[in-house]
């Protein structure tokens, strides 16, 4: 699925390079900073950690697919953006 915009709180099956869109953690596949839904931790990928057509290096294994919204295209994102970027996009931060 394509996306031609930012959706916040959309949710797609596949990887998705736009903030605001909520996707399966194992299809992560830019850098960036996302929020988990899960737990509201902030999780950050940084460049070079996702190369063309291969998945992050860490795997999670359980019964429900963990689900992170990403927030913006800078994995350094200071914190207190992060937050106010997660309350825009109505989701509750953890970190």
């Amino acid at each position: 699925m394509q996306q031609t915009g930012i959706a916040a709180s959309a949710t797609v099956a596949g990887p998705c390079p736009h903030t605001g869109v909520t996707v399966p953690f194992d299809t992560i596949a830019s850098p960036g900073t996302y929020v988990c839904t899960w737990s509201g931790h902030l999780l950050r990928v940084p460049r070079g950690c996702v190369d063309a057509g291969q998945s992050l290096g860490v795997n999670l294994v359980g019964r429900e697919p963990l689900m992170v919204t990403k927030i913006s295209d800078d994995p350094e994102l200071p914190l207190t953006r992060a937050r106010a970027l997660a309350a825009e996009l109505g989701l509750s931060a953890g970190f």
